[in-house]
């Protein structure tokens, strides 16, 4: 049975050097198509937020990307600042060296810093783990730690690491997570058949460059 990939896509633009040309289109092919969302560099919020005016697709920008360094409280005021830009959701990596280092403890004090202007505005923030470079341990206890909070989502991966999102990483999390936290796959998804096996693992979103590709595969 065909899945209708469109509703679960973030149409993303975040490669370096990403021009308003570019996110013009991304725009307007998120509109056409009716993707969950767009999700762009921070610099260009506020243009996304005016061409989807009134479309229905969400605004997602990316904080700490794609290393996750910075203090909880650099993060939490970049995360304000793109919701006063006009960002509906956030995606932000966590402190990764923290978690290879096993300080649980620094992780639970990002996420409560970070989770505040989120909680308080209404708006949505998925916290990147990058499964591809953990050890099931460590994404199983991402899963438990995480648990605890009022997340909304949880994603695999920023697609800037040499491993990005597998049915493995998404099946290990829908099995250590809450159903009130989604989660997101993302890191070389360029075909329906990989995303729609994603989906089925338990993804609710697919972050991908190659959205109009997936739509038209589905299309034939």
């Amino acid at each position: 049975m065909s899945l209708d990939i469109a509703a679960y896509i973030d149409h993303t633009a975040l490669k370096p050097g990403t021009s308003m040309a570019e996110i013009d289109k991304l725009c307007l092919e998120a509109a056409m198509q009716r993707f969950a969302a767009v999700c762009v560099p921070l610099k260009y919020v506020s243009n996304a937020k005016k061409m989807l005016d009134g479309s229905g697709v969400k605004i997602a920008t990316v904080i700490a990307f794609p290393s996750g360094k910075g203090t909880p409280a650099e993060k939490k005021a970049e995360i304000e600042h793109a919701f006063s830009m006009g960002a509906d959701e956030v995606d932000m990596v966590i402190d990764l060296c923290a978690l290879k280092n096993g300080d649980m403890q620094q992780l639970e004090d990002e996420i409560t810093i970070c989770l505040w202007p989120v909680k308080a505005l209404g708006k949505t923030i998925k916290l990147i783990v990058e499964s591809g470079i953990l050890t099931e341990k460590e994404l199983i206890a991402c899963c438990k730690l995480y648990s605890k909070y009022d997340i909304d989502f949880m994603k695999t991966s920023t697609g800037f690491a040499e491993t990005g999102a597998t049915v493995e990483a998404v099946q290990i999390m829908r099995a250590n997570l809450p159903y009130h936290i989604s989660i997101k796959a993302s890191g070389g998804i360029r075909t329906y058949e990989f995303a729609k096996e994603l989906v089925d693992a338990g993804a609710t979103r697919i972050g991908t460059s190659a959205g109009m590709s997936l739509v038209k595969e589905l299309i034939g």
